[in-house]
């Protein structure tokens, strides 16, 4: 079965008041190139997921990612205070020696990295174990996206194949006649350049076969014959 290196999958689940998603992509690598985007509480189960991608998808350029988020919005996070101060404290002292207002500085350091931070448990073996459920369905969705491009490309290969089959077996009855068409032109063009007296025949014999031999194109046409079988 042929497989597109392109691929899609997508699964959510519940587990008690949380909500699992998981998303696989993957786009044409020569190599195994895995990126996850998780959470850091999935920092000691990286490697298994990692290993578990490896062994169902082979090589391609994977993006996989994992969102737990909580059903009620209740999600827990925390505010880095010291930072936050000193973030304040020296932008309020820039604004204030430039004369500039102050009134963005808040929102403004709420958006920098690290100082809201996301407050994660540790994940237990129970909701592992729907994590990884939902990963599997991920993947089964993936592999069926793959299936079906892959599908099509099989088709349209098979298609151009034929084709190329068709067209190679419509050269042979040109291949007779192109022979005696080129000895004739041949013939013509030595004749009105030496004159037809001058022409030793058994000399232009020998010539014609040794180009003749040149423009074979027998040894083409079974390779290509092969080559179309082998794809088939």
């Amino acid at each position: 079965m042929l497989l597109s290196m392109t691929g899609y999958g997508r699964s959510t689940n519940t587990f008690g008041s949380k909500t699992i998603n998981v998303e696989l992509r993957s786009l044409n690598s020569k190599f195994t190139d895995i990126r996850l985007k998780t959470s850091c509480n999935f920092r000691e189960r990286e490697q298994v997921l990692r290993k578990y991608i490896t062994e169902r998808v082979e090589r391609g350029k994977i993006e996989l990612t994992i969102e737990v988020k909580s059903l009620s919005g209740d999600d827990g996070f925390g505010l880095n205070v010291p930072l936050f101060k000193k973030y304040h404290e020296t932008l309020s002292a820039i604004a204030e020696e430039m004369g500039s207002p102050k009134d963005g500085i808040i929102a403004g350091i709420l958006r920098i990295p690290n100082v809201v931070v996301s407050e994660e448990a540790d994940i237990d073996e129970e909701e592992w174990k729907a994590i990884e459920q939902t990963v599997e369905e991920a993947l089964s969705n993936f592999n069926k996206f793959r299936e079906a491009e892959g599908k099509a490309m099989e088709d349209d290969l098979r298609l151009r194949v034929a084709n190329i089959s068709e067209a190679l077996r419509e050269v042979n009855p040109f291949e007779k006649g192109r022979v005696t068409r080129l000895r004739n032109r041949l013939k013509q063009n030595l004749e009105e350049f030496m004159g037809k007296e001058n022409v030793d025949e058994n000399r232009f014999e020998q010539e014609v076969l040794f180009y003749l031999e040149k423009i074979d194109i027998t040894e083409e046409k079974v390779r290509l014959e092969q080559h179309c079988r082998f794809f088939l």
